[in-house]
């Protein structure tokens, strides 16, 4: 089960540096390709199938990414402009189940993860070491947070659900 849950394992606590954060938008620059493929050709059927029991289903997953990674990129323009800024939270379970990510097909947000990685990644790639060192507060797990923790987790979030898909077809044929 843990294996369906998290396909490429937990994320890693890797230091922030100049050569691991060019490896994070590295992949934060392929996931609107990667995801693009792993939903290739699906039906409506494979995209409603959860990808592990009590799961998203792909189609869920994808408008999760979507979600996601907007709030992650407003979430880097405030704390690049604001002293430590409190970020407001949301309950990306709740909105997994909204009709917009749980019913409409999944082209809009693949359209969105497209321009969103591109104007971020060029963000990203305008920053300094300094910049990534850039905090701000979620009161959702009540800790402070570096924008370089950040970079790191969404490169680990782009290729975890990306698994959770293309590990899905493989263990269904698809």
């Amino acid at each position: 089960m843990v294996e369906l849950q998290y396909p490429i394992g937990q994320e890693e606590d890797k230091p922030i540096t100049e050569e691991n954060i060019k490896e994070w938008i590295k992949n934060l620059e392929e996931l609107p390709q990667k995801l693009k493929e792993a939903v290739a050709d699906l039906s409506d059927e494979q995209l409603d199938t959860s990808y592990r029991p009590d799961g998203w289903s792909v189609r869920q997953v994808v408008h999760h990414v979507a979600d996601s990674h907007m709030n992650s990129f407003i979430r880097f323009k405030l704390a690049l402009t604001e002293n430590n800024p409190t970020i407001t939270p949301y309950e990306e379970t709740l909105w997994a189940e909204l009709p917009d990510a749980s019913l409409m097909p999944v082209t809009p947000s693949l359209h969105i993860i497209e321009g969103l990685h591109a104007r971020w990644t060029a963000l990203l790639h305008s920053l300094s070491l300094e910049d990534y060192q850039r905090t701000f507060y979620h009161p959702g797990s009540q800790k402070t947070l570096t924008l370089g923790e950040c970079a790191r987790h969404y490169s680990w979030h782009s290729l975890h659900h990306t698994a959770h898909i293309t590990s899905l077809r493989g263990r269904m044929n698809w």
